[in-house]
């Protein structure tokens, strides 16, 4: 049997001969991000992005449904049939989608269409209120941090 204590051990590699270079700060690159207010423009493009797709999908929930509507529908602002919803759910989806992707290609008319979706957006949600208030005060919410985004920091980029 052979002494595990006693095998030989591998050589430390030699030092190095050479001296690192000297960091100082005008050497180094500091990544600082992009300029002013671009995470709240990533933000508002994104929300727009995610805000548009889920009206498609109310869309098709709309389309697709063949239940009892709920009590107060008859009485709703676009009226009795969930496929007037449906249209309407699919028109604002695709306008939101269209500048989600113009917000985040920075278009300075993407500024602007992106606070007239945002707001289309935010008031669509509010047809639903009664039906389903925290779902609808969420869409709401995300609007207005979208305008907030587009109307503070989606101005002309500094030259």
């Amino acid at each position: 049997m052979t002494d595990l204590l006693h095998q030989p051990t591998a050589q430390a590699p030699p030092a190095p001969t050479e001296t690192p270079p000297v960091v100082t700060p005008d050497t180094v690159e500091v990544y600082d991000g992009t300029e002013k207010g671009s995470g709240w423009l990533f933000f508002a493009g994104t929300i727009l992005g995610l805000a548009g797709f889920m009206r498609i999908l109310d869309a098709f929930w709309a389309f697709g449904y063949h239940g009892a509507l709920p009590e107060g529908l008859k009485d709703s602002v676009l009226g009795s049939s969930l496929h007037t919803y449906g249209w309407t759910w699919l028109i604002v989806g695709a306008i939101l989608l269209v500048s989600s992707f113009m917000v985040l290609v920075r278009s300075q008319f993407a500024r602007w269409f992106g606070l007239i979706a945002a707001a289309v957006g935010g008031l669509s949600a509010m047809t639903w209120m009664p039906y389903y208030p925290v779902w609808s005060l969420t869409y709401v919410v995300m609007a207005v941090l979208v305008f907030y985004a587009l109307a503070a920091h989606g101005g002309r980029e500094a030259a």
